[in-house]
């Protein structure tokens, strides 16, 4: 694979909305910087994700200096939320963890984001991810953590097992819906230059100087049949993996990664397989 390396790269700095596509990245022990630092919970404090409002694919956040945010939705007015000070948690059910995260300070903020959705929301902050959501014990080392993504600090895909998995709906009974584009898996770091399903065999890697260790296939849910663009939903791709990529009960596209160490990634970095 000597041609492998990085394609993209791709931090959502509120889980669930729309990303931004950056250069470059820093490599933190628990993901991206400023990947998915902030949430929406409902009034039950549970974290609400594309899963259950689809709308959330129409806002998007832009990250700003210090951590903050710029929000936008189609008929929103653009929003400014700055980190919020951490005199204040609440806590934050996302899947089986218990999390405690600091609520944006200005009431508009959660207006705003209830209004977009059409249910009482409220958007918070992880102000301390070293500390706040350790990893799932079966798969983690001591002291490993992750913000609010689903589960680890990364997510990685691959150009070559995307046009696979394409070249699968092309041939399935919902050929109609394809090609289907990365953003419905909605990954942190996409490689290109291998061949497809290659990943299923890393177990350990580098981009660039960063070495990352692979945790876990990614168990894939509703979220990737949302159109990202539109928020419509469809049956693909989980009908062509539920036919094709199941693995202990799980539907998978992607592998889980945690960080090895600090540093920065860089499009166009080579990847190399270490395990």
């Amino acid at each position: 694979m000597g041609n492998a390396h990085l394609h993209s790269i791709h931090v959502h700095p509120v889980k669930a909305v729309r990303g931004l596509a950056p250069r470059q990245a820093d490599v933190e022990p628990w993901g991206l910087a400023g990947d998915r630092r902030w949430v929406l919970i409902d009034d039950g404090g549970k974290v609400v994700t594309q899963r259950q409002q689809p709308r959330l694919a129409l806002a998007a956040a832009e990250l700003l200096p210090g951590g903050g945010l710029r929000l936008s939705a189609p008929g929103m007015p653009p929003l400014t939320v700055p980190v919020p000070r951490p005199s204040v948690t609440v806590p934050v059910e996302i899947f089986r963890d218990k999390v405690e995260a600091v609520p944006a300070e200005d009431e508009a903020v959660h207006a705003w984001c209830s209004s977009h959705l059409g249910i009482g929301a409220r958007l918070v902050h992880l102000d301390d991810p070293a500390t706040r959501r350790p990893i799932d014990p079966e798969y983690a080392r001591p002291g490993e953590t992750v913000s609010f993504a689903d589960g680890f600090p990364l997510l990685l895909t691959t150009t070559a097992s995307l046009d696979a998995l394409n070249s699968l709906i092309a041939q399935g009974e919902y050929a109609d819906e394809g090609p289907l584009p990365m953003n419905r898996f909605r990954p942190n770091v996409v490689v290109t230059g291998t061949p497809a399903w290659a990943e299923d065999g890393w177990s350990r890697l580098a981009i660039g100087d960063v070495p990352f260790r692979v945790a876990k296939p990614c168990g894939r849910c509703v979220v990737t049949t949302t159109d990202q663009d539109t928020a419509e939903r469809g049956r693909e791709p989980l009908f062509s993996l539920g036919r094709h990529r199941r693995l202990d009960g799980k539907l998978v596209f992607g592998q889980n990664l945690v960080p090895l160490s600090r540093g920065t990634i860089r499009v166009g970095d080579p990847l190399t397989v270490l395990e």
